[in-house]
């Protein structure tokens, strides 16, 4: 039968894939299984907890130093959408994509999980698609990314 599925790190934030594997994994008709597709929690909502004082892990809390900026306006966009949680709009954009198969997601209650399966009801037209490239923005495909 051989390949039928890839599962690499792949979110909003992480978007290395795009070079060359999804190409690749589109012309062979091979699903993608992304991994943290919520970058540790960095797409859920992370800024907002924060703000909250519901976090106080180190590594966390430098990882929203990180990406401040791009946070404030992502959640900003959540917020415009009406999405409940910008878990929603993470894994939305996810499987938008046709190449991906699904998603490992790693819900640890009824609550995430029931948030989770939100993103099956959010629509994300060409604008939104465009201004979440705007905020997190991905290294385009081989072989033009390759040119200077």
């Amino acid at each position: 039968m051989g390949l039928t599925s890839e599962q690499s790190l792949y979110n909003l934030a992480v978007r290395t894939v795009e070079l060359e594997l999804i190409p690749a994994l589109r012309s062979l008709g091979i699903g993608l299984i992304p991994y943290s597709p919520l970058h540790l929690g960095l797409l859920a909502g992370a800024l907002e907890t924060a703000t909250e004082g519901r976090i106080s892990d180190d590594s966390t809390l430098q990882r929203i130093e990180a990406h401040r900026d791009q946070l404030e306006a992502y959640e900003g966009l959540c917020r415009e959408l009406g999405a409940a949680n910008p878990a929603e709009v993470a894994l939305a954009w996810l499987l938008r994509n046709p190449v991906v198969a699904t998603t490992v997601v790693g819900a640890t209650t009824i609550e995430e999980l029931q948030s989770d399966l939100g993103a099956l009801t959010v629509q994300l037209d060409a604008e939104v698609m465009e201004r979440l490239d705007q905020i997190w923005p991905g290294p385009g495909e081989a072989p033009q990314a390759y040119a200077w």
